[in-house]
C-alpha cells in the first residue's frame, strides 16, 4: 500500500486536463467547502471526492496500461498519486480535527474507501510493469524523474507484487493482520487507560485539580461510626501522568501513578506479540532476515548494522554523563529525605529533575509562560521566515465553508518577487474529541503542473494549547514552544519544497532525513536572539529577561544526558523486537529489561510493561533510531550554518536553496553535505550514519 500513498509523484503533462479537487488557495470569499473543496460543503461531499479520484485514476490505469513514454507513464504515476494523496489526506485531518461527528464519520469511509482502492493500485501489475520499463528506460532526462521511477518499484515490490500469486495472497492477508493489530494496539489504550484513586485530597497539588476528578469512600472511624472520606481520581493517560510525575511531591501517588501507567492495557503484551510476527513473516517472505532490514532497505542506514553501531555509540558516548547525573539526582533525594541509603526510583524521575531545575535556577514556569503567549508565538514564526528568507506570514480570511473550527486561522507564505508559495491552516487550541497532541498535516502537496505552472502545498498545523485558568489568554509553557518549533520546522518543509513531483513533495524524504528540519528549528525556540524578536509578557508587553532565558538554557542540560538516554533505549528496543528472530520467539518484556539494564541506570519495575503503550512501535516500527538521525544532523547543521548569525537572509538561503527546497528530490546525503559541509554524515557497512560531533560536544560528553 505504500508505494503510491507514502511519497508522491507530478501532474500528466499530455491532453488530461488537470483536476483540482481543492481549488487554488486565492484570496476570495465566495462560499466553499473544507479546506477549499467545493464538493466538502456537507460531509456527503466525501463520497464524491472518492468517487472522482477513483474515477479520474482509472482514466490515468488505462493511459498507463497504453505504455506511452517514460516519461509520461512517471508524470501519470505522479497525477493519480497526487489525486488520491489529496483525499487520504483530507479525510485524515477531517477525522482527527472536525468537530461534527457527521463529517468525521464520512471522512473515515472515505478513508476506508480510498484505501481499499489503493490496495488496488499498489498490486495492479498493470502498473508495475510500466514503472519498471521506465526505470530500466534510459529516456529520462531529470534526476528527479529517473529517482521516481526507482522508489516506485522499491515501494511496490516492498508490498510483494513481484511475487509468486500464493506468496502475494499470504502478504496481503499479514498487511490486513498488520493493519487490524495496530488498531487494536490504539483501542485497547483508549479503553483501559488505567485509573489510580489517592486520598485524601491534599496529597495533589492544586494545579493538578484540573486533571483530576472527585471520588469518595466510606472510612470507618470506629465506634461503627462511618464517614465519606474525599479524594481525587487519576485518570492515567500519558499527560495527566506527566503532570502527576513532575509535580507531586508524595513518592506513594508518583508510585502508584507510574505502575499502573506502565501496566495497562496488558491486552498489548499479545497485540504486540501478534503485530511483530506477522511483520517478520512479511520479511521473510519477501527475502529478508528480519523485519528490520526489511524496512531499512530504502532508509539511509539501509541497514540493522548501521543502525545498531551508530545507536551502541551513542550509547557508549552519553553513558559517562548520565551516571554523573543519576548521581546527582540520587544525593538530592537523600540531603532532600535526609536518609543516606535511599535508592532513586523510576517514578522519581520527573519530579526530581524538576525541582533541582527549579532550586539551581530559581525559575518559575509559570513567570516563563506569560511570556509566550499563543498569538506571541505565532508573531515569532513571523519574524523567523522575514529575517531568513525574505518573507512573510500574511493572514488571510477564511471562506465561508473552509474551516472546520472558529479558532483556525490560514496564512499565506508570500515571498515578494515569488508570490505565495504556500498556504498553512493554524489549528492550535485543544478541544473536546481533537486530535490529542501536535502534528503537521499535508492536505496538499507541490509539484510542477506545466512550465509555468507549480501546484502549491497546502498544510495544516495541529496542536492542543489550553488557555490558562481564570485567563483569556492562551500561555505556553516552554516545553509547548519547543514543541510547536519542531512543527513549524516540518511545515517550512512543506511550503519551501519545490520538486518537479509531488512524490517528494516536503516531507516526503528518507524516513531517517524526516525530522531533521523540526529538530534543526527547536534551537531557534531556545535561542535569546531569536526569543527577544517575538517572547513578550501578556500583560505588560516587556521582552523575555536575557537572564531568563539563560536559566532556562541552564535547565535545559541539565539532565540532557539522562534523556537523551532514554531515546537511545527507546530506539535500542524498537530494533530488537523488530530484529532476527531465528534463535526463539522474542519476549517483549525480556527485551526491555534486559536493554534497559544495558543502556540506562534505571531499575525495571517488577508487573510493567511500557511497551504496551508505545505506539511509535507501530508507525515507526524499526525507524524510531531515526529521531536521533535527526538530532545529530541537527545539532551540526546548528553549529556549522546557523549559531554565528541564526537570522540572517545569509542563513535562510543556504537552508532553502541547499536543503528544504529539495524535498526528497536528491540524496539526502548529499543535501546534508551541501548544507553543512563534508562529514556531517559518513559511509560504514554501506550505509550512511551521522558524525555524532557535535551533539556530543554540545551536550558536554566525552566522545
Amino acid at each position: 500500500m505504500a508505494a503510491l500513498i507514502r511519497r508522491a509523484p507530478s501532474i500528466l503533462r499530455s491532453n488530461f486536463k488537470n483536476r483540482y479537487f481543492f481549488s487554488p488557495a486565492v484570496h476570495r470569499m465566495e462560499e466553499t467547502g473544507l479546506y477549499g473543496c467545493h464538493h466538502l460543503k456537507t460531509p456527503k461531499g466525501f463520497q464524491r471526492i472518492v468517487d472522482d479520484a477513483i474515477e479520474r485514476s482509472n482514466e490515468l490505469v488505462g493511459y498507463i496500461s497504453r505504455m506511452p513514454s517514460s516519461s509520461e507513464i512517471i508524470n501519470a504515476m505522479d497525477e493519480i498519486s497526487n489525486t488520491v494523496c489529496q483525499v487520504v489526506d483530507s479525510a485524515e485531518l477531517c477525522r482527527h480535527t472536525h468537530p461534527d461527528r457527521e463529517f468525521v464519520d464520512e471522512a473515515s469511509k472515505a478513508s476506508m474507501r480510498i484505501n481499499e482502492y489503493l490496495h488496488y493500485l499498489n498490486t495492479n501489475l498493470t502498473l508495475y510493469d510500466a514503472v519498471l520499463k521506465a526505470e530500466k528506460d534510459q529516456t529520462l532526462t531529470s534526476e528527479e524523474a529517473k529517482r521516481v521511477s526507482r522508489d516506485l518499484c522499491i515501494d511496490f515490490e516492498k508490498g510483494g507484487i513481484h511475487l509468486c500469486a500464493e506468496k502475494k495472497e499470504r502478504v496481503s492477508q499479514l498487511n490486513v493482520e498488520i493493519a487490524k493489530c495496530c488498531a487494536q494496539y490504539n483501542a485497547n489504550i483508549a479503553k483501559e487507560p488505567g485509573y489510580v484513586d489517592v486520598y485524601p485530597t491534599s496529597l495533589i497539588p492544586k494545579n493538578l485539580h484540573n486533571l483530576v476528578k472527585p471520588v469518595n469512600r466510606l472510612t470507618s472511624r470506629g465506634l461503627g461510626v462511618n464517614i465519606r472520606e474525599k479524594g481525587f481520581r487519576i485518570v492515567t493517560e500519558p499527560s495527566n501522568v506527566s503532570a502527576v510525575l513532575q509535580w507531586t511531591s508524595d513518592d506513594e501517588v508518583r508510585k502508584m501513578a507510574y505502575i499502573k501507567s506502565n501496566s495497562v492495557p496488558r491486552a498489548n503484551l499479545g497485540v504486540l506479540d501478534k503485530l511483530i510476527a506477522a511483520r517478520h513473516e512479511i520479511s521473510q517472505i519477501m527475502g529478508y532476515k528480519s523485519y528490520v532490514e526489511y524496512a531499512l532497505q530504502s532508509n539511509m542506514a539501509s541497514s540493522p548494522d548501521v543502525v545498531s553501531s551508530f545507536l551502541v555509540e551513542l550509547s557508549k558516548a552519553v553513558q559517562p554523563k548520565a551516571v554523573e547525573e543519576f548521581e546527582s539526582m540520587r544525593n538530592f533525594k537523600r540531603r532532600k529525605n535526609s536518609q543516606q541509603d535511599l535508592e532513586l526510583e523510576p517514578w522519581d524521575e520527573a519530579y526530581f529533575a524538576r525541582s533541582m531545575k527549579s532550586s539551581a535556577y530559581n525559575l518559575d514556569f509559570s513567570v516563563v509562560a506569560s511570556y509566550f503567549s499563543l498569538s506571541q508565538c505565532i508573531e515569532g514564526f513571523k519574524v523567523l521566515v522575514e529575517s531568513l528568507f525574505g518573507m512573510k506570514f500574511i493572514n488571510i480570511p477564511l471562506a465561508p465553508g473552509e474551516s472546520w473550527h472558529p479558532d483556525v486561522l490560514k496564512m499565506a507564505l508570500h515571498q515578494p518577487n515569488e508570490g505565495d508559495l504556500g498556504y498553512i491552516y493554524l489549528d492550535l487550541n485543544s478541544r473536546l474529541g481533537k486530535y490529542p497532541g501536535c502534528a503537521h498535516f499535508a492536505i496538499r502537496g507541490g509539484r510542477q503542473v506545466s512550465e509555468t505552472e507549480y501546484q502549491l502545498p497546502v498544510i495544516a498545523l495541529v496542536c492542543n494549547f489550553s488557555k490558562s485558568q481564570n485567563s483569556a489568554v492562551v500561555r505556553l509553557n516552554h516545553s509547548d514552544v519547543d514543541t510547536l518549533f519542531h512543527e513549524f520546522g516540518h511545515a517550512l518543509h512543506s511550503l519551501l519544497s519545490r520538486t518537479d513531483y509531488q512524490h517528494f513533495s516536503g516531507t516526503r524524504v528518507a524516513f531517517d532525513m524526516a525530522e531533521t528540519p523540526s529538530n534543526l528549528f527547536e534551537y531557534y525556540a531556545w535561542d535569546y536572539r531569536i526569543l527577544k524578536k517575538f517572547a513578550r509578557h501578556y500583560s505588560t508587553g516587556d521582552i523575555i529577561p536575557e537572564k531568563l532565558v539563560t536559566s532556562m538554557q541552564g535547565c535545559k542540560k541539565m539532565f540532557a544526558a539522562m534523556e537523551l538516554q532514554q531515546q537511545i533505549f527507546y530506539a535500542l528496543v524498537d530494533q530488537t523486537l523488530y530484529g532476527d528472530q531465528t534463535l526463539s520467539q522474542i519476549d517483549t518484556t525480556s527485551v526491555v529489561v534486559d536493554l534497559r539494564e544495558q543502556h540506562t541506570n534505571w531499575k525495571h519495575v517488577e508487573g510493567t510493561h511500557w511497551q504496551t503503550r508505545f505506539n511509535h512501535l507501530l508507525n515507526y516500527g524499526a525507524g524510531y533510531y531515526s529521531y536521533l538521525y535527526a538530532k545529530c544532523f541537527a545539532s551540526t547543521i546548528w553549529e556549522r550554518v546557523c549559531k554565528d548569525d541564526p537570522l540572517s537572509l545569509e542563513t535562510g538561503t543556504a537552508i532553502r536553496t541547499k536543503f528544504l527546497q529539495h524535498g526528497g528530490a536528491k540524496d539526502p546525503a548529499q543535501l546534508l553535505n551541501d548544507l553543512a559541509g563534508d562529514g556531517i554524515t559518513r559511509y560504514q557497512n554501506g550505509g550512511i550514519i551521522p558524525d555524532i560531533t557535535s551533539l556530543c560536544h554540545e551536550l558536554n560528553l566525552r566522545k
